[in-house]
């Protein structure tokens, strides 16, 4: 007998991001998969297994910026 991997949404801080790992259908909406805060999603993702907590972020995450496109003055 395999052991059930039971989880809930009070295992996670409510202002905490959590990745959902796959598509998560209920009746109130289809969840696709992706980074979401932990009361975003319905407590079905967390009771089926759906989600993962996120590693931490380490160093300072203001001071990484977005890869950004950058204007290329020779194309003017």
């Amino acid at each position: 007998m395999a052991i059930e991997r039971r989880m809930s949404r009070d295992m996670f801080n409510e202002s905490a991001f959590v990745e959902l790992r796959q598509v998560c259908m209920t009746p109130s909406g289809l969840f696709e998969p992706g980074k979401y805060l932990v009361g975003q999603l319905p407590d079905a993702a967390f009771e089926m297994g759906l989600v993962e907590a996120l590693p931490p972020v380490r160093g300072k995450s203001e001071e990484i910026a977005p890869d950004l496109p950058q204007d290329d003055p020779a194309q003017d």
